[in-house]
């Protein structure tokens, strides 16, 4: 059957192989199911309603990711997107969970028009190479600033906005040492590092006494709360459609990117010959739609996948595996709300820590390049808002280039994004 399903033998692996890494990439990405809901629920969404929705998310997008396009890629609720949606949609804009749900849905809609259609490659070739990567190393310093909150590191400081915390409290220092632990383990290549770290701190935290053991295995709790509980309606409202479009703007970018990515270093995309990319592409697209029934922010591609794809995962039956162990996982729900912030906290600065490698393929010699990137990264955890970023480095693309006689270099795609922020803070500013 798996031979059939997923052919084995033409991909010359094996069903033991697809095995490891298939447990190899859920311990890499594991951590979301904790990292998720404490980000989540600080929307005033039920903590428990979003782990079940984050186990189910995962499992349905990767199980697409199986059957549709029979490649070793993981799914999840996506990070970044995460962070935008409760940080920024509902805690600076103001609006419902229940609206930003909304938004997640319609554009996931908009998302699969636009793979269906083939619109989707049309965007990704039009955007520029400098504003991809400021994108990511953008959501990476806003993920950054936001864990060093959540641990009590950085705080508030009415003369100077920001400041440092007391690094004598236990949590700082747990939150430290828990950084400590994830750095090293990765860099001595042990498979699941931010899982392990986050899981240390958890234990040693209640040894302390800071939080309380509550359990590991239970029957999952009920996802009442969130399944089915978006609204659509509220989400068409004036003032979010500019969040649909960030919404589907990350998306596209994180998703593609992720997909090509890791598809090319398991050599399932090769020059002149047929890929099942588009297949890929499309499961990308419905697992958000999923997602947002569910009560969860947008699912996406895991770069996490390509530690599977270097245990040798090279077919469906990898994603098969990973989903197969994102439903285990519903079972240690207990576990899942043991978990304090400053936990978390570590896996959050060291995931933005590796997204800001991404500034390397900038080219910083070409300010009309460089200057729209350095305000994309920037504005992003300094205005708190990833749609910020996104509107100074693509308003501030198209002036340059315009400006400086390089108007040929501007793609239809990138005047269109521009335009559209333009339009938003001129009618649609919070």
């Amino acid at each position: 059957m798996f031979e059939r399903l997923f052919k084995l033998t033409e991909h010359n692996t094996t069903i033991r192989t697809e095995l490891i890494a298939g447990l190899t990439t859920f311990l890499t990405m594991s951590y979301i199911i904790f990292v998720n809901p404490d980000i989540l629920s600080t929307t005033g969404m039920d903590r428990d309603a979003i782990f079940v929705a984050t186990c189910l998310a995962a499992a349905l997008g990767s199980i697409v990711m199986a059957l549709v396009a029979n490649w070793p890629i993981g799914m999840a609720p996506g990070m970044g997107l995460n962070a935008f949606f409760a940080f920024t949609v509902v805690a600076a804009l103001g609006f419902t969970w229940q609206q930003a749900l909304g938004a997640v849905f319609i554009s996931g809609l908009i998302f699969v028009f636009l793979t269906v259609t083939g619109i989707r490659s049309w965007l990704i070739q039009g955007i520029p190479h400098s504003l991809r990567s400021a994108i990511a190393t953008g959501i990476g310093l806003f993920l950054g600033i936001i864990a060093l909150k959540n641990a009590g590191i950085v705080v508030d400081n009415p003369a100077t906005l920001v400041g440092l915390g007391s690094l004598k409290e236990t949590g700082p220092l747990l939150a430290i040492f828990g950084f400590f632990v994830i750095a090293v383990l990765d860099a001595l290549r042990v498979r699941g590092a931010i899982l392990i770290g986050i899981l240390a701190v958890t234990v040693l935290s209640w040894i302390t006494g800071v939080s309380q053991f509550q359990g590991i295995v239970s029957m999952p709790p009920s996802m009442a709360p969130t399944f089915l509980q978006l609204d659509i309606v509220g989400a068409l409202h004036g003032g979010l459609i500019h969040v649909i479009l960030v919404f589907v703007l990350v998306e596209v970018f994180d998703a593609t990117g992720t997909l090509i990515g890791v598809a090319k270093r398991a050599n399932l995309i090769q020059e002149g010959k047929p890929s099942r990319l588009g297949r890929a592409l499309l499961a990308d697209s419905t697992a958000i739609v999923a997602g947002s029934l569910m009560g969860t922010s947008s699912t996406t591609a895991y770069v996490e996948s390509a530690s599977g794809v270097q245990a040798g995962g090279r077919t469906g039956l990898t994603a098969l595996v990973i989903a197969v162990l994102f439903l285990a996982s519903l079972f240690i729900s207990p576990l899942a709300g043991s978990v304090p912030t400053y936990a978390t906290a570590p896996a959050l600065l060291y995931v933005a820590g590796l997204m800001m490698r991404e500034l390397t393929e900038v080219d910083w010699e070409d300010l009309t390049e460089a200057a729209p990137a350095a305000l994309t990264a920037l504005a992003m955890p300094f205005t708190y808002s990833i749609a910020n970023g996104l509107a100074f480095g693509f308003i501030s693309y198209v002036i340059l280039k315009a400006c400086t006689g390089k108007w040929r270099a501007i793609h239809p795609a990138t005047l269109i994004v521009a335009a559209l922020f333009v339009i938003r803070f001129a009618f649609f500013a919070e």
